[in-house]
């Protein structure tokens, strides 16, 4: 495929240099009250309770039928936790929690309007972020650290995003101009194409897009991250742990390797013969393949790398991610 110079320089960036990113309109949740940790503890998968200021953990919200109602990146800081996951998910995640409360000492906040998230990632990017904020850059996944850049209070968290030397720069919106200045001398500035690149190229899915309230948490393949088996009851436990038991889903999110250069449109239905046997989630160009890449939903038959699907003429391979070649 001919590629946009644009494209290819930002793309680069991100995975062999330093690029960064505005993630506009992310939801971002702040949870205040003395019963913060028993209270988020209790709706979601992974082990809140444990989590000590300046670190951090991935979990589901489930449902009490333990179906996925959000996929969130949990920070500790030391008088709230923050909550960064997908777009437009501030109302409904709030509105579920707000039916539990009956007296414990929690407070929710949409800090969406306020606060912003900017990506940055690729090999240069922890010395670069060391550099900038003459301070110390996480190391472990999902801990941060406060910051100043540009001369404007930042927190830098190590995330997975667009690979494994990623990380979200939250700040206030009013110091966003600053700090993106400071990073323009630093870094590339990428657009949303090369992101969604490298995003998938890591294998990170998004809630609305990659995952829906339809899905189990087991069908996202993030169990080791996100999912654990022995923190005790949280509403919807009942399913996760039930299917921990079965040894299975039926379905599971994979990657896609597809022969050719048209990108499959999002929904695309994938098959198996003249069977259907899942979906495309989403799909961009892979550089690192040479070819369209893109996660679909398929039945578990269908799930093992090297199985082979298809949208009409168009063959695709089940394949690993994140691709292991940066």
């Amino acid at each position: 495929m001919n590629l946009a110079a644009e494209f290819v320089t930002q793309y680069s960036a991100l995975t062999r240099g330093v690029g960064f990113a505005a993630l506009t309109g992310r939801t971002i949740l702040s949870i205040t009250g003395s019963d913060r940790f028993s209270f988020l503890n209790a709706f979601c998968t992974n082990n809140v309770k444990a989590l000590q200021p300046d670190s951090g953990c991935e979990a589901f919200i489930t449902s009490p039928q333990g179906k996925t109602l959000g996929h969130v990146l949990i920070f500790c800081e030391p008088d709230q936790l923050v909550l960064d996951t997908s777009p437009g998910q501030a109302a409904e995640l709030i509105a579920h929690f707000d039916k539990y409360v009956i007296s414990e000492d929690v407070q929710f906040a949409d800090r969406t309007s306020d606060l912003n998230d900017l990506l940055v990632a690729g090999p240069a990017a922890a010395e670069m972020l060391a550099s900038l904020a003459r301070s110390r850059v996480p190391t472990d996944l999902l801990s941060h650290a406060a910051a100043i850049i540009g001369g404007m209070p930042a927190s830098v968290r190590r995330v997975e995003y667009a690979g494994p030397a990623s990380f979200f720069v939250q700040s206030p919106i009013a110091g966003l101009s600053e700090i993106e200045q400071a990073l323009t001398a630093a870094a590339v500035r990428c657009e949303a194409a090369a992101v969604e690149s490298a995003r998938l190229e890591a294998g990170f899915p998004l809630f609305g897009r990659d995952i829906t309230s339809d899905n189990l948490p087991q069908e996202i393949g993030r169990d080791a991250r996100a999912i654990s088996f022995t923190k005790g009851c949280y509403l919807g436990q009942e399913t996760v742990a039930r299917i921990d038991a079965l040894g299975h889903v039926n379905r599971q999110l994979v990657g896609l390797r597809f022969v050719g250069e048209a990108l499959p449109a999002a929904g695309a239905a994938l098959l198996s013969g003249d069977k259907e046997v899942g979906h495309v989630t989403t799909a961009a160009w892979s550089p690192a393949l040479d070819a369209p890449l893109a996660l679909g939903l398929v039945r578990r038959a269908h799930a093992k790398p090297g199985t082979q699907v298809a949208i009409g003429n168009d063959l695709a391979e089940v394949i690993i991610l994140p691709i292991d070649s940066r």
